[in-house]
């Protein structure tokens, strides 16, 4: 029996998941009457963690913003570890719009959850590792309702409860 329970909070995006969701939003898009003329591209770079998305105008890009979303959903990844910033013009009348794939907590809400978990049980360990948090404690219980108080906080960010031992 252990003397000490743990589990982790990260956020890692599956990036074959990603690519199917990418993939199907492109076919659904292709195959719509309303997106006939779309244009629509979405294109990974994992080096700088980012999606770009482009289509012939804003309209049709929030549209395809929407069904990619969806598509998300479907394929269990949080629309949260995807943010999306504002759609500008781009050359030949089309719009253009990147988005920041989360990978990893970053280093302030970290602190503002490790900040709220001792308000809630003092008695919990919190240790920051690089964009994940080990939270640790003698008792079962304890990790259970600190997971139930962290699901109902909103950070804004998505999180996964991993290693839970």
């Amino acid at each position: 029996m252990a003397d000490t329970y743990s589990f982790d909070i990260a956020c890692k995006i599956d990036a074959q998941e990603l690519d199917n969701a990418v993939n199907q939003t492109l076919k659904e898009v292709s195959q719509r009457y309303d997106l006939k003329d779309a244009n629509a591209s979405l294109n990974i770079k994992p080096k700088d963690n980012k999606l770009e998305c482009t289509a012939a105008d804003e309209h049709k890009l929030k549209l395809v913003i929407d069904i990619f979303k969806q598509k998300l959903v479907k394929r269990n990844i949080s629309p949260k570890a995807v943010t999306f910033d504002d759609i500008k013009p781009a050359l030949g009348q089309t719009a253009k719009c990147e988005a920041s794939l989360q990978n990893g907590i970053p280093k302030d809400k970290a602190k503002d959850i490790v900040k709220d978990l001792k308000v809630f049980n003092a008695k919990l360990q919190s240790q920051i590792q690089d964009d994940q948090i080990r939270i640790s404690s003698k008792k079962i219980d304890e990790l259970q309702a600190a997971i139930s108080f962290l699901k109902e906080k909103d950070y804004g960010i998505h999180m996964q409860f991993l290693n839970y031992r």
